[in-house]
């Protein structure tokens, strides 16, 4: 599978803009000031013409080109990276991750497993519909996630069983299928017992939720994570957010008769793992 670009990328967004910076800067130090004055003192009529053109200025608007590509090349990576950050930071409830488009919403799906401390590829495969969107690896096991942003209809067992069969094709470890949906009885059959996860809306919503940075109210269905509870700042902080029992994401809840806040496994009732109060 050939990854297109995604999380994966973050460090080297941050890594390689100052050195397309850097690159647009020599390319101006050279073309104004050492190629005309090596290449004119060249014995080679040509070369020597060539650095006396330099010097002269005539091939200046071909120099600040490339220098302005340098800073292009340098500016898009950290543009997207940006892009997508603030993209999950501004989910607040169901509806908005409904309104999504499909790509904003796969890019989504991607920056909030990166944030749970996953390498993540986006394959490019799949447009609006089908295929493997993204590959998830951590602690040296693979999966493949399909993301469908379906507002009403639910997510059947065809599209479960085809998750199975690449899962199995491609020997990866799991499988998870995401959706703004719901999945029917039967696709939540056929997924029992198997290494296949289903996340339907309000889990992927309490995910949002457990990974944003922004700190505004939301205003929704689960009640929202204090700024001071669950965060991704660190790898430590994101694997505390495991469900010891399952490995799920773990969500902030409160207890009905005593008020106390805990970790709760985001699959419950069908898992009941739990942590301690938030950190």
């Amino acid at each position: 599978m050939r990854p297109r670009s995604g999380p994966i990328l973050d460090h080297l967004a941050f890594a390689t803009w100052p050195i397309g910076g850097a690159t647009a800067a020599l390319i101006l130090l050279a073309g104004h000031g050492l190629l005309p004055n090596y290449l004119s003192h060249q014995p080679n009529p040509i070369l020597a013409a060539f650095g006396r053109d330099l010097a002269k200025g005539s091939f200046d608007p071909l120099i600040w080109l490339l220098a302005a590509l340098g800073w292009i090349a340098a500016a898009r990576p950290l543009t997207h990276l940006i892009q997508r950050r603030r993209l999950l930071d501004a989910q607040t409830s169901l509806a908005s991750l409904r309104a999504m488009s499909w790509r904003d919403f796969e890019r989504l799906v991607a920056e909030a497993y990166a944030r749970l401390g996953y390498r993540v590829e986006e394959t490019g495969q799949s447009g609006a519909d089908g295929g493997i969107d993204l590959i998830l690896r951590r602690d040296g096991r693979t999966t493949l996630v399909q993301c469908k942003r379906w507002r009403t209809q639910s997510v059947g067992v065809a599209i479960v069983r085809e998750q199975f069969g690449l899962l199995m094709h491609h020997g990866a470890d799991a499988t998870i299928v995401v959706t703004t949906g719901d999945f029917t009885p039967e696709a939540r059959a056929f997924a029992a017992g198997k290494p296949m996860e289903l996340v339907d809306g309000m889990r992927l919503l309490e995910l949002v939720r457990s990974v944003r940075w922004a700190t505004d109210s939301d205003d929704a269905e689960p009640e929202p994570p204090r700024s001071d509870s669950i965060t991704a700042n660190s790898m430590e902080r994101t694997q505390a957010l495991s469900c010891p029992k399952c490995g799920a994401v773990m969500v902030e809840r409160r207890a009905k008769q005593t008020g106390v806040r805990f970790l709760g496994c985001s699959r419950f009732p069908a898992c009941r793992g739990t942590r301690g109060k938030p950190a």
